[in-house]
């Protein structure tokens, strides 16, 4: 049995191995190594067209229309290329006409254009969904599968010939170019010996504006669109450390079977068969022949071996497997020193040693003395702390690495008191090395008896690191990082002493904060890094604006604190808050570019306004709001009426709070009536207040409050059940009437409004054409993209979207352009003057004509005459409310006016 022992054991390691799947490692290194040594050159038959950075710098804006992919599909007919391959994700609908446009592209390159589609994880994460161009672009494309694998180890290596989606059979997108996409052929293994440097690529931007030669490259090729640039993500790790963008890993499938380098392993029966030849070759040498003879017989015997693997791979479309092997040889190498080696001398040397090896190796310091405190042992890691040999420091006294003598450091530091402390006891003390360097030094202390007496030991650290990162931490915890100012927490420790101070000394603290005015606009137009720049700038103005006494603070992103005593300035608090604003006159350098700033100041003065940190902090934010809600670039001193006016607004929202739940709440209709013959076709929804006391509320002094208060999301629902509930009492009634509803920001916010106006139609039984929501340019300064799809999801419920107040807002028209509305309300400020204001009359003109130019409908608030009406009729508005035809009115006088009266019609 011994004479077989070895082989045994390399039995033993394999079945391991096989187990514990290890041997998959091997088998990439050895495959990624013969990639790294083998080199092929593509083909050139296929183009990547890079949607790169350069080309989203040149375009501009991100995603990009599908206008610029159909006219890069024009650009390549012309270009008269094979086929055109696009991986992007086309299964979402976006602008209508852009969608028409690139279908039309399609249509015309006469089914040349490969569109992709992939599978990726639902949110339940237990199914997958199936991404599929939309129809209108699938039935003028070939359909290809995009999926990767992505292994084990991260890295993508196999890729299949295609996948069955919904049970039937899609070629991947590189079978398609290559034409190889028979259904039952087995995935294959990329070739990555096929270098990726080589692969023709050329700019999207340069192919879009027709450049002559970048088309020129392009005749006669196949080409595939994709993302190259690193922030779009579509990166995939590949052999060898590289990293290779969708379109790239797409070419080089297609280049391999173009080649015919559709890589495939060797059967398993090949590898049995090495492994059984080579444990031949073991059993008839091991006793023949010497150990050495024995390695250096496996040494070439792997060689030989990955040579002709090399060999093979280079020639045919074949990849041996040599992992298990390699192994082999690895462990039977093992096996044979193991065989050699005399296990109890072996242990006796590692027993006398172990001691000395612990040492030598322990990375922190070791020292060891006698019972004199003479050093007998110094290891490598005392040396690394203090600079001396070993040779240099044995024998010496231990008090020598100490730090007792001059100015920079005295120490009462004694080995002898810390040597006798119990065990594991952690010091600190100050060290000395050897360039004269004081230092912190943790050491844990021990002792034992020996052979040769009472001997001590130390274990040492250099903790001048730590020191330096406890003092970094404390720093930024009582800092900001961005300018050095103090934070808030150490102003406020800082003005509570302060406080101290000044009420013992019977003198007054001044708590100014300053905000900048519009600091959001340079964030958003040049970026955080110029924000960054310009807040630096202001810290350092704001620094030499105050007396050295003083506190200057950062309180958040554009927020500044100045804390001074009034004594240490001379003048009073509003003179003072003028100059910090005029210090801001002149232009602030950041960076490369001057910026003018501007601020506004509140401020609290102790003890009038507040006696305590935290009441100068909270009454200069309440003169901080005033300033910025009432004279943007000045300053306001606290005073008690700022806190009434906010008491009387909480006050009023707690009024709010209770009227709803009393259901004081009531809403008015107003109708809207179609100008030409004065048919009703509609009304707005307007909530109003029935207060017990005070008898009916203006929304105007209560609205403000309730759309930045938490109950303003429960009062738009109100609004919006009661609506439509009495609109589809009148709808069963026989009339048909559109009922109009204006939209609140919190409705937005709550994210699922499409949702709620689905179960307010429910509820109600309302025909959804019969609802019309309005909205105003605030909602949708906050969330563009997300404001778009809910009005997407809005329409599809058939839910009429007009935009209100047109013509008032800062980019109204851009709005026409990005959202789906169905029409829009001219604002009453332009109807008001229209009979004698030639301006007025001209913008409600062109708002008309550009209305029915984009198919939207138009209605004009605020006639307040027939003259006005009938002036807006030759115009070409169609539909109009104002008091000519009704004030708001409760539902039942308007149901009294309106339909019980031959007034009342359908909604055309």
């Amino acid at each position: 049995m011994k004479r077989y022992r070895s082989h045994v054991f390399v039995m033993i390691a394999l079945a391991i191995v096989l187990l514990g799947g290890w041997q998959n490692g091997l088998r990439h290194a050895l495959l990624d190594l013969r990639f790294a040594w083998q080199s092929r050159q593509v083909s050139g038959d296929i183009v990547v067209i890079a949607i790169d950075a350069s080309s989203i710098d040149r375009i501009g804006v991100w995603p990009w229309p599908r206008v610029l992919y159909a006219e890069l599909i024009r650009q390549l007919e012309k270009a008269d290329v094979q086929d055109i391959a696009l991986d992007v994700d086309f299964s979402t609908p976006s602008d209508a006409s852009s969608d028409r446009n690139f279908a039309e592209a399609l249509q015309n390159a006469g089914g040349s254009v490969v569109l992709p589609s992939f599978q990726q994880p639902r949110t339940d994460k237990t199914t997958l969904h199936v991404n599929r161009p939309l129809q209108q672009f699938a039935e003028h494309s070939w359909p290809a599968v995009v999926n990767v694998e992505v292994g084990p180890d991260g890295l993508v290596r196999r890729y299949p010939f295609g996948e069955k989606l919904d049970g039937k059979f899609m070629p991947s997108m590189a079978a398609v170019l290559a034409g190889q996409y028979a259904e039952k052929r087995a995935p294959f293994l990329i070739d990555f010996s096929i270098r990726t440097a080589g692969i023709p690529k050329v700019s999207f931007a340069d192919v879009l504006r027709g450049d002559p030669a970048t088309l020129q490259k392009l005749q006669g090729k196949k080409v595939i669109i994709g993302g190259t640039a690193l922030e779009l993500g579509d990166r995939f790790s590949v052999p060898n450390g590289a990293i290779a963008s969708g379109p790239v890993l797409q070419t080089l499938a297609a280049e391999s079977l173009l080649q015919n380098r559709a890589l495939q392993w060797t059967s398993h029966v090949v590898t049995l068969t090495g492994l059984a030849l080579l444990a031949l070759i073991m059993l008839f040498s091991w006793r023949r022949l010497s150990a050495g003879k024995r390695v250096a017989l496996l040494a070439a015997t792997a060689v030989a071996l990955e040579a002709g693997a090399f060999t093979l791979q280079a020639a045919f479309p074949l990849i041996l497997d040599t992992s298990l092997i390699q192994i082999a040889i690895i462990v039977y190498i093992a096996a044979i020193a193991l065989d050699e080696i005399d296990i109890k001398d072996l242990l006796g040397r590692v027993a006398e040693s172990r001691f000395q090896r612990v040492a030598m190796a322990l990375g922190d310091g070791l020292i060891c003395t006698d019972s004199s405190y003479l050093i007998t042992v110094w290891n490598p890691g005392a040396t690394a702390i203090f600079g001396y040999l070993p040779e240099e420091m044995i024998g010496r006294p231990f008090d020598e690495i100490c730090a007792r003598d001059g100015a920079v450091a005295t120490s009462s530091f004694s080995i002898k008191n810390a040597a006798h402390l119990a065990a594991g006891s952690v010091v600190e003390f100050d060290g000395r090395r050897s360039n004269g360097e004081v230092f912190p030094v943790e050491a844990s202390f021990s002792g034992w008896q020996g052979t040769d007496g009472f001997q001590f030991g130390a274990i040492l650290r250099d903790i001048s690191v730590r020191k330096r990162e406890a003092e970094r931490i404390r720093y930024l915890a009582e800092h900001d990082t961005l300018t050095g100012l103090i934070n808030r927490n150490t102003l406020h420790a800082g003005l509570a002493a302060m406080i101290a101070k000044a009420e013992a000394e019977s003198c007054e603290v001044a708590l100014l904060v300053v905000g900048l005015d519009g600091f959001q606009q340079i964030n958003h137009m040049l970026g955080h890094a110029s924000g960054d720049l310009v807040l630096r700038g202001i810290s350092e103005r704001l620094t030499t604006a105050i007396p050295v006494s003083g506190m200057v603070a950062r309180l958040s992103g554009d927020e500044f604190a100045v804390a001074v005593r009034m004594s240490d300035i001379a003048e009073n608090v509003s003179r003072f808050a003028e100059q910090i604003g005029a210090s801001f006159e002149a232009p602030l350098l950041a960076g490369n570019r001057q910026h003018r700033v501007r601020v506004s100041i509140g401020a609290a003065v102790f003890p009038g306004g507040g006696r305590s940190a935290d009441e100068l902090l909270s009454n200069s934010h309440l003169a901080l709001s005033r300033a910025k809600a009432s004279k943007r670039g000045g300053h306001v001193l606290f005073e008690d009426a700022i806190r009434r006016e906010l008491q009387t607004r909480l006050t009023l929202e707690a009024e709010l709070a209770a009227a709803a739940e009393h259901d004081e709440f009531e809403l008015f209709y107003q109708p809207q009536l179609h100008l030409a013959d004065g048919r009703l076709i509609g009304a707005e929804a307007l909530i109003r207040w029935r207060h017990p006391v005070r008898g009916l509320v203006s929304p105007a002094e209560f609205m403000p409050i309730v759309n930045t208060s938490p109950i303003s999301e429960r009062m738009a629902e109100w609004v919006l059940d009661t609506a439509c509930a009495k609109a589809a009492a009148w709808e069963r009634s026989g009339h048909k009437l559109r009922i109009g509803v204006n939209l609140s920001p919190s409705q937005f916010q709550s994210g699922d409004l499409a949702g709620s106006v689905a179960q307010a139609l429910a509820r109600s039984g309302l025909s959804p054409t019969s609802l019309e929501l309005e909205i105003t340019e605030d909602i949708l300064l906050h969330d563009e993209k997300g404001a778009l799809n809910t009005f997407l999801k809005i329409q599809e419920l058939g839910v009429r979207i007009v935009f209100d107040d047109f013509g008032t807002g800062f980019a109204s028209l851009s709005y026409l352009k990005k959202f789906p509305l169905d029409g829009l309300k001219i604002d009453r400020s332009f109807v008001f003057g229209l009979l004698a204001n030639p301006d007025d009359a001209a913008i409600v003109s062109s708002t008309i004509g550009l209305s029915k130019q984009l198919g939207l409908s138009v209605i004009a608030e605020g006639i307040e005459d027939r003259a006005t009406a009938d002036f807006l009729v030759r115009m070409g508005c169609e539909e109009g409310q104002g008091y000519f035809f009704g004030r708001p009115m409760p539902a039942r006088d308007f149901e009294a006016k309106f339909l019980i009266t031959p007034a009342a019609a359908e909604v055309a």
